[in-house]
C-alpha cells in the first residue's frame, strides 16, 4: 500500500498513478491492449478530436470495501453509455468486453492507489476515446485511441454531504435541444464552464439549468442530474438534453426498493416551491443535497432544507448507495465488479 498519500484529505484532482491502459482502432479493427507508464499521448495536430470534437469520456469509481476487496461500481452501465456517446457523434464504439477488460486491468495494475476502507476516498476511473485521424474536412475519424486512466480522489464537494446553495441562470444553456446533452462529450462541459465559474463567484456550488427550448422546466444541475423529493415521491427531470446518470438510475432503483415512488417527468420551475428535498447526483459527488435554490433573474428564493440539514430520503439513499459500494450491505442487483488482486 502506498503510504505517502494522506488518504483522508485527498482533493478531487489528478494524482499520478503507476499505469494507464490503451487500445487503438485502425484498419477497421481494435488492436491489442497496451500498458503504459507515460502520462502523455502523441496526437496529430489535425486529429478530429482537436478540430471537430470527436472526444468522449466516462467516469466511474473503484472502492476498497469493508472486507478489503476492491469493487468497481456499475462498470457495465458505463460501457453501454460510452458506446451510446460514440454512436451519437460517429465514433467507433468500444466493445463492452474490451471496456470491461481494460477497466479491470488498470484497476488491478494500480491497486495500491485504491484508498483504504474508511478514508472516504476512492479510485476515480476515467476512460476516454479520441478521434486520431489527421483530417481537415469535417468527417468522422477512421482511427481512434481508447485509453483508461485512474487517480485517487477525495469528495467532489469539499463540504462533503452537506446542503449547498445553487442558482438558476437563464443567460446560459448547457446544450442545445436535441443536441449532445444525452452523450458524454467534452464540449458539453466546456459549454458549462462560464456559467459555473460565475455561479462560484456568487457563492453557489452549481447552476441549475432550465430546459434549453422553453426555459420552463428544470434540466441538469451543473455537471450532475437533479432530483427532488415531493410528498414522499422521488422526482427527476425527463429531457432529451440530459445525460442519463448512472448514479441517478441507481438512486431511483434504491428508492423503489425502499417503497418510494419514482417519477421521471418535466418539473416546472414553479414546482420548486413545493419540494421537500433536492440534490445533485453523479459519479463524482454521489448525492449532493441542496439547501436553497436562488433564481437570480427573478429574485425568487426556494428554501429547500428548512433546517439546513440533508433531508431524510436523500440521506437514506446516499447511505444505502455508499454501503453497497463499500460492501457493507448486500449487492442484490449485482452492481459491483469485484477485482481479484
Amino acid at each position: 500500500m502506498n503510504t505517502e498519500l494522506d488518504w483522508s484529505n485527498l482533493s478531487f484532482g489528478y494524482l499520478p498513478t503507476d499505469y494507464n491502459v490503451r487500445c487503438r482502432y485502425a484498419d477497421g479493427k481494435w488492436g491489442e491492449i497496451e500498458v503504459s507508464q507515460s502520462d502523455t499521448i502523441n496526437i496529430h495536430m489535425a486529429a478530429t478530436a482537436l478540430h471537430y470534437g470527436q472526444e468522449i469520456f466516462e467516469g466511474l469509481k473503484a472502492f476498497r470495501g469493508k472486507d478489503g476487496k476492491i469493487r468497481i461500481f456499475r462498470l457495465e452501465e458505463n460501457a453501454r453509455r460510452i458506446r451510446s456517446s460514440a454512436e451519437g457523434i460517429k465514433m467507433q464504439p468500444v466493445p463492452e468486453e474490451l471496456f470491461r477488460e481494460m477497466v479491470e486491468k488498470v484497476v488491478k495494475l494500480n491497486a495500491r492507489f485504491v484508498p483504504p476502507y474508511g478514508s472516504g476516498a476512492s479510485l476515480y476511473i476515467r476512460p476516454i476515446e479520441l478521434g486520431m485521424s489527421a483530417q481537415i474536412g469535417v468527417h468522422p475519424s477512421s482511427e481512434y485511441l481508447f485509453m483508461v486512466m485512474v487517480t485517487p480522489v477525495g469528495p467532489y464537494f469539499k463540504e462533503g454531504f452537506r446542503p449547498t446553495n445553487i442558482c438558476i441562470m437563464r443567460e446560459f444553456d448547457r446544450v442545445a435541444p436535441k443536441g449532445t446533452g444525452r452523450w458524454k462529450v467534452g464540449g458539453n462541459y466546456a459549454a458549462s464552464l462560464e456559467a459555473g465559474e460565475r455561479a462560484h463567484e456568487l457563492g453557489y456550488s452549481a447552476v441549475l439549468y432550465l430546459d434549453p427550448k422553453e426555459k420552463k422546466y428544470v434540466d441538469e444541475c451543473g455537471p450532475a442530474n437533479f432530483f427532488a423529493v415531493k410528498n414522499g415521491t422521488y422526482i427527476t427531470p425527463a429531457s432529451e438534453s440530459i445525460l442519463p446518470s448512472i448514479t441517478n438510475k441507481s438512486l431511483m432503483q434504491l428508492a423503489r426498493d425502499m417503497g418510494i415512488p419514482v417519477e421521471e417527468r418535466h418539473i416546472p420551475i414553479e414546482e420548486l416551491a413545493e419540494i421537500d428535498e433536492a440534490g445533485a447526483c453523479g459519479t463524482a459527488a454521489v448525492a449532493s443535497p441542496v439547501a436553497e435554490i436562488h433564481d437570480i433573474d427573478t429574485g425568487v428564493k426556494y428554501i429547500v432544507a428548512k433546517d439546513g440539514e440533508p433531508g431524510p430520503v436523500t440521506t437514506a439513499l446516499y447511505n444505502k448507495l455508499r454501503a453497497i459500494q463499500l460492501g457493507e450491505e448486500p449487492d442484490v442487483h449485482g452492481w459491483n465488479t469485484i477485482i481479484e488482486e
